[in-house]
């Protein structure tokens, strides 16, 4: 059975809360998405680390529930020490 929107965004949101996600069915088949991710959880990691974070937030479910994930992701700027 294929991933809803609303189920990855959620495994997305609960890795990265400060996570701007666009996320797009690429088909329509709910088999083949776009996401693009940017979170300052990335920040400071390269692009294959960056990408393993977000395959570790979908809980092993790429390759299965979820066939194809064109995959773009962002670090958002860290914050500060006076913004938190």
């Amino acid at each position: 059975m294929p991933m809803t929107p609303d189920a990855i965004k959620a495994l997305i949101h609960e890795a990265f809360p400060d996570a701007e996600v666009e996320l797009s069915d690429l088909r329509g088949d709910g088999d083949h998405y776009a996401l693009h991710i940017a979170s300052a959880a990335f920040f400071g990691k390269n692009r294959i680390e960056q990408h393993q974070l977000v395959y570790r937030a979908l809980k092993g479910r790429m390759g299965g529930e979820l066939h194809a994930l064109a995959l773009k992701t962002k670090p958002l700027e860290k914050p500060t020490e006076g913004d938190a």
